[in-house]
């Protein structure tokens, strides 16, 4: 039983990881992509938008597809798009190119992220389903540490055209996980309806207060870190003048601050529960990038400060991320694929509004970076308080 727990784990956390490969390995390069294009950094930028936003659009395919076929078959076809999509990237000409291709390797990417989610459904629920997210989100946590690493290295000695050669790569090696190691935990059901069944299925959770409330207080959680996505490389490597490889450092500890909190979530559920540890982490997620926001506004203009503090900050989201998609699913297990591919639309859309929010209204400094932050923090705390009573506890 704790070998097929562990087995699952890591086939999830490979599979979830693909996409954020994709998104996190290129970023150290957004400043070598923009001389070589002789564009504005914020060209590149739009290129990570438009993977959020064909990631957000498209899971609303993918879930309904998995429900009806199972889970396997929609992820041959965007892991197969996915790696041919990455070829054409390192051959992009230009920076219009790459948006787009970059776009529609987020059509294909976007099987992986959503589909594991409702996995994880099919096998368990409450702090199990904590507990095996939090353990698929250790292996997935790979990305964000090793992927700007190995962006940098590869921008160093080769070229960042060699970056999306690799990310092929690793989408072949998704492949061969979905292939060889991925058991089917739902049988295709050829009687559920096509098109009109899945928007009826869409039109029901769109109605549901609670499965609103819970992916959106996930959703800018998630938009906070995506802003810093946008935001982080540009700052910290031509602003404050780092290295991309010291940079790649920084970006790999805050996301090891997520991803080390999310090891205890499944404790803390079971003892506190699920919606006490949200509200609770959203609270000083919220205190904590507050007083970032006034010593940014302020003129406090610290690479160090701001390291420490989303450092903290992002510690505090690993104990919101997963909990708010275990509680969102809770009662929907039945199309556990159409309820995560909204939850993921409605999330992915959030970040895609915050990326270019956040490279419209850059000006050189972490403020435009920062503000995107706090607004997120705010919108998800008040988001908490009025979804989650204090009172109402959740097994």
């Amino acid at each position: 039983m704790k070998s097929a727990f562990m087995r699952n784990a890591l086939v999830l956390g490979m599979l979830s990881a693909v996409g954020p490969f994709a998104i996190d390995m290129y970023l150290p390069a957004f400043p070598a992509m923009a001389r070589e294009f002789q564009v504005d950094v914020s060209a590149v930028q739009m290129s990570l938008m438009s993977f959020f936003l064909a990631v957000a659009l498209c899971q609303s395919i993918y879930g309904p597809l998995s429900d009806r076929f199972g889970r396997k078959p929609p992820l041959y076809a965007g892991l197969s798009l996915f790696v041919l999509a990455g070829v054409g990237c390192s051959f992009a000409p230009n920076a219009e190119t790459l948006i787009a291709l970059r776009f529609l390797q987020g059509v294909g990417s976007c099987a992986a992220m959503v589909i594991p989610r409702a996995i994880i459904r099919d096998l368990h629920t409450g702090h199990e389903a904590a507990r095996l997210m939090a353990t698929s989100m250790l292996v997935f946590s790979v990305s964000p540490i090793l992927a700007p690493l190995a962006g940098s290295a590869l921008t160093a000695f080769f070229s960042w055209r060699a970056i999306f050669w690799a990310i092929a790569v690793i989408g072949l090696g998704g492949l061969a996980v979905v292939l060889f190691l991925l058991p089917e935990t739902h049988k295709p059901d050829r009687n559920r309806g096509g098109v009109a069944e899945a928007f009826r299925t869409y039109g029901h959770l769109l109605k549901d207060r609670r499965f609103l409330g819970l992916a959106f207080i996930g959703g800018f959680s998630q938009a906070s870190f995506f802003a810093y996505l946008a935001g982080s490389s540009v700052i910290f490597i031509e602003h404050f003048g780092m290295a991309p490889s010291t940079y790649s450092m920084i970006f790999a500890s805050n996301a090891i601050a997520f991803i080390g909190s999310a090891q205890f979530n499944s404790t803390l559920m079971r003892r506190f529960g699920a919606e006490r540890v949200v509200r609770t982490a959203i609270s000083c997620f919220a205190a904590l990038v507050t007083m970032l926001f006034l010593l940014t506004v302020l003129g406090v203009d610290s690479a160090f400060v701001l390291w420490g503090l989303l450092f903290v900050s992002f510690g505090c989201l690993g104990f919101v991320i997963p909990s708010t998609a275990v509680l969102a699913l809770e009662e929907h297990g039945s199309v556990a694929g159409t309820a995560s591919a909204l939850m993921g639309t409605l999330q992915l859309g959030t970040g895609a509004a915050i990326i270019v929010l956040v490279s419209a209204l850059y000006n050189g400094t972490s403020l435009s970076m920062v503000s995107a932050i706090f607004f997120c923090a705010l919108v998800a705390l008040t988001l908490s308080l009025r979804t989650m009573g204090p009172k109402r506890v959740y097994p």
